[in-house]
């Protein structure tokens, strides 16, 4: 992913009004809904997500600017542990050379006489410490044969509204060019962190391999919103199915549904769909969604309507504007 900055637009200095507005103004150009069947877009919409839940987030943006965290909010290795032991007793030195292995070690041997020599150097480890977690049998010479657990690693994984909500399947690729599948449960939410147990760095010397931690970072939706379990969406009708009333369709998170639109009905109605929300993981049950009515007129002239308007005395006259003043 590229600079997340570069990604919305903004300079490095830009403050958390100009993020949030550069933010909106990208999603009401590329969002997938806005743009069918178009990948490019999804694409684009993705990155733009990705960088705004980072730069959005305060802390998160002073880690990244820290250099801590890189673009996809991952943690930045730290230097390799074995230079908290450099120049130690005996004058030997720990370093990184070209012969080193993938963890910084020549060989096992080397790593064993590190923690060996970090253990106080107990020759007869083998029979004294097997009962020390990754301690098993003596090795020749009495030197013990240490196993650790491999190292625990996190990702984070941009997920699509519908996808949080529905639940799916996604796949990260590894920086070695290896995948790794991950379920989305149903009824998912933001931030929330997924474990896969056995799916970390692999474990030393026969030692079992950690685990991988997986921060869902669900982005959001043109015109859905999510409140715990209910969805609630804002739909337009035109002003003769507000009048007279009407069946529409309506969008949902499973899907289009039918809709009765009630007579004399205006903006701002709320109307409910049951069960049509968000799956409870725990308590098994799925919550509403809540449909508020805006009256829209059309988009050129009516002369017809103009005319009977003028002409027009209502019944149950109002001013719409009396609390206000």
């Amino acid at each position: 992913m590229q600079d997340p900055y570069a990604t919305l637009g903004v300079q490095k200095t830009a403050t958390d009004k100009e993020i949030r507005s550069a933010f909106k103004k990208l999603t009401r150009k590329h969002h997938p809904d806005l743009h069918p069947g178009d990948k490019a877009a999804e694409d684009r919409f993705k990155e733009i997500s990705a960088a705004y839940d980072l730069l959005g987030d305060a802390e998160k943006r002073r880690r990244f600017d820290a250099g801590e965290i890189d673009a996809t909010g991952a943690e930045r290795p730290r230097e390799q542990f074995y230079r908290d032991f450099a120049e130690q007793g005996g004058g030997r030195s720990w370093s990184r050379s070209s012969h080193a292995a993938a963890d910084g070690f020549a060989s096992d041997e080397d790593l064993e006489d590190l923690l060996n020599r970090a253990f106080g150097g107990m020759g007869g480890m083998g029979g004294g410490m097997g009962g020390m977690g990754g301690m098993g049998g003596g090795r020749g010479g009495g030197r013990a044969e240490f196993r650790a657990r491999g190292q625990d690693v996190s990702y984070a994984l941009p997920v699509a509204f519908l996808d949080a909500v529905n639940g799916a399947k996604r796949a990260i690729t590894l920086p070695d060019g290896k995948t790794l599948a991950v379920t989305i449960p149903e009824g998912a939410v933001d931030r929330q962190m997924l474990r896969l147990r056995g799916q970390g760095g692999p474990g030393f010397n026969g030692g079992p391999a950690g685990d991988a931690y997986v921060e869902l970072h669900v982005e959001p939706h043109a015109f859905f919103h999510r409140k715990d379990t209910d969805i609630h969406v804002e739909v337009p009708v035109t002003l003769t199915e507000a009048v007279l009333g009407a069946r529409i369709e309506v969008p949902t998170i499973s899907g289009p549904v039918s809709l009765t639109i009630p007579r004399n009905s205006n903006t701002g109605r709320k109307l409910r769909l049951r069960d049509k929300g968000v799956l409870d993981p725990k308590g098994g049950t799925r919550g509403h969604q809540y449909v508020t009515l805006r009256v829209v007129l059309p988009d050129g002239e009516e002369p017809e309507l103009e005319a009977f308007l003028k002409g027009w005395t209502p019944v149950h006259a109002r001013d719409p504007r009396k609390e206000m003043l």
